[in-house]
């Protein structure tokens, strides 16, 4: 059951970092941190979780964590289509923009 919880955490994390990579420009040193950054809080979560390195959670969490990546970069994609205004690099913003915009226009 920790394998669950600790996945989880490690797909949600990864889906901002997964959403800036994709805005930014490839190998760039943007680019390079949003890959990054989240590594020591995934090991993190694995130590407090008492998860530990054993052998078969790393495809699992491996998994997680691309899936996370290529959820933010697919979710970027699709901002970027419905989106008239300029999309930035933070889901948080974008989202908001566009529950702002969806508001605006029921009125």
């Amino acid at each position: 059951m920790k394998i669950f919880w600790v996945s989880s955490f490690v797909f949600l994390l990864n889906l901002p970092f997964g959403y800036w990579r994709a805005r930014t420009t490839r190998f760039s040193r943007q680019w390079i941190i949003a890959i990054h950054l989240p590594v020591p809080f995934v090991a993190a979560g694995r130590l407090l979780s008492g998860l530990g390195f054993e052998l078969y959670t790393f495809p699992i969490l491996i998994g997680a964590y691309f899936a996370g990546q290529f959820l933010g970069a697919w979710l970027s994609a699709l901002v970027q289509n419905t989106q008239r205004v300029p999309v930035t690099a933070c889901i948080f913003v974008d989202l908001y923009r566009l529950t702002v915009n969806s508001q605006q226009k029921n009125f």
